[in-house]
């Protein structure tokens, strides 16, 4: 693959920081975002190559001109990798709507955001390549984070859209769609509603639990993660989901499994509607 220009929203930890040393290992050049000056210190004392900019993706009006300066300052950009986001735990009932807010602002609104504002280059350079990180939540969904997997369904539905819209211009857009990985989604990172309905202790408790006890320890690499996304940026013929991590490959499967004999059972009522 030749030299690229990669742009990482939240390039300081997780996913982020993972693609962006492995690009930088590999020659390439790479603008990260962080949005705290505490942030951006950090990720140079571990990875002094890249270009560090300020953005958070919430502040929508500011994303085209820190697109704009990013590019004047370190070039055109070739590959955006649409990373930054979080996680919500939650039971549905028990999570306020501003909670759901926050979570679409940065995961869904976020990453839109920082889309459009690539769209127009890539599209009048006829050339491109747009990763919306999902997640396995984006196809398959599991009790206690609902809010998450609402926004990464979103995302997954966007991106096949705009993958359909931006392919006559030769710009690709793949959603990425990884299981449970070895970074600070389930721990640190995650943002957890206070309980508050007994009625779901039984179900929702030994969930919670397992997830705290499992962070740190999942099957996931991140590093396998960044060597498998530099794989997919050089691929001339992209799919339009990647699934990462053996765990998302037999979830998602089972899901699909599942989804095709619900329709078989239902067929008939399913036709009893045409006219």
């Amino acid at each position: 693959m030749s030299i690229k220009t990669f742009f990482i929203t939240g390039a300081n930890s997780g996913f982020g920081f993972a693609i962006a040393a492995a690009a930088l290992k590999a020659g390439h050049r790479v603008i990260g975002t962080v949005r705290s000056e505490t942030a951006r210190t950090a990720l140079l004392e571990r990875l002094p190559e890249v270009r560090v900019v300020s953005c958070d993706v919430t502040e929508f009006d500011r994303i085209p001109d820190v697109v704009a300066t990013a590019e004047a300052e370190h070039g055109p950009v070739d590959v955006l990798i649409n990373n930054a986001g979080y996680g919500h735990e939650g039971v549905l009932e028990e999570s306020s709507l501003d909670e759901m807010r926050r979570q679409f602002d940065v995961n869904v609104f976020g990453a839109v955001a920082v889309a459009k504002a690539f769209l127009p280059r890539f599209r009048e350079r006829r050339a491109g390549f747009i990763v919306n990180v999902t997640s396995m939540g984006g196809l398959i969904t599991l009790p206690g984070i609902a809010y998450y997997c609402e926004s990464k369904f979103a995302l997954q539905g966007i991106s096949e859209v705009m993958r359909a819209e931006m392919a006559p211009f030769g710009v690709h857009v793949t959603a990425l769609c990884p299981g449970s990985f070895r970074t600070d989604w389930a721990g640190r990172s995650m943002v957890r509603t206070e309980r508050s309905i007994a009625d779901y202790d039984a179900l929702f408790d030994p969930i919670r639990t397992a997830r705290q006890e499992k962070s740190g320890q999942q099957l996931g690499d991140p590093d396998k993660l960044a060597e498998a996304v530099l794989t997919l940026v050089a691929s001339d013929n992209p799919p339009p989901q990647l699934l990462l991590g053996s765990d998302a490959l037999g979830l998602v499967r089972q899901r699909l499994e599942h989804m095709t004999q619900e329709i078989a059972d239902w067929e008939t009522l399913t036709r009893s509607t045409d006219g």
